[in-house]
């Protein structure tokens, strides 16, 4: 980010200045000391043993210290960014991969945005058509090391895969820790998004998401995609 923009910002000013305070939004990728406790929610573990109740390669390799993906949570900085027994959460520290801080109600109007043509944004139509391409794959395939899994990616979104999203073209959000979600349905002209402070251990279509995903389809008319 900083080498492409001119004015060398990190990736949580450029997001802030281009898309969240132009659209209003409540979400922060580097959360500001004024920001007082009462407004957040405190981080809540997932159970280990329930991960080992049924493990796979990526609960496994998540637990083993030698490997990628445990290197990847927790060392790169880690899971810990967002607890703080003290203050809830840690304030001005810039971590995009997990430092993500807002609403449910902002992370879908961001998408909603990019779902009904980035006008707000002035967003180009070449923009959004590359954005809803399907992923191309990489010279060894989609198989992601980190996550032991194939995993379609572009442009740093994910795209419809087995257990993330649902089988619609155009698509393209990206899944958060614990079972949080949030994507772009360009198709159905929506924006949606699922938070929470209780994480959970299912690696994508989280139950509790499901059942909200399900039932936001059905509120405003339509099915719930079938998964990919």
């Amino acid at each position: 980010m900083r080498r492409v923009d001119p004015q060398h910002h990190s990736l949580g000013q450029f997001f802030q200045e281009e898309i969240a305070s132009p659209l209003g939004l409540d979400f922060y990728i580097r959360l500001p000391e004024e920001v007082s406790n009462s407004r957040l929610a405190k981080i809540e573990r997932s159970n280990p043993a329930t991960m080992m109740l049924k493990p796979n390669p990526f609960v496994l390799a998540f637990l083993n210290p030698r490997t990628l993906t445990h290197r990847a949570f927790w060392k790169n900085p880690g899971m810990g960014i967002p607890f703080d027994s003290q203050r809830i959460y840690a304030r001005n520290l810039e971590v995009p991969s997990i430092g993500g801080v807002g609403t449910a109600r902002a992370i879908a109007k961001a998408y909603s945005v990019f779902a009904s043509g980035g006008k707000e944004l002035g967003l180009r139509l070449e923009t959004l058509q590359a954005l809803m391409a399907p992923a191309l794959p990489p010279l060894h395939g989609f198989y992601d090391e980190c996550m032991k899994r194939e995993l379609y990616l572009s442009l740093g979104f994910t795209k419809p895969s087995l257990g993330f999203l649902y089988d619609t073209p155009g698509v393209f959000g990206t899944p958060g820790s614990g079972g949080s979600l949030g994507f772009a349905d360009p198709q159905a002209g929506v924006g949606y998004a699922y938070v929470t402070n209780l994480l959970g251990s299912k690696q994508g279509s989280d139950p509790r998401e499901l059942a909200l995903r399900d039932a936001f389809f059905r509120s405003i008319g339509l099915e719930l995609p079938t998964s990919k």
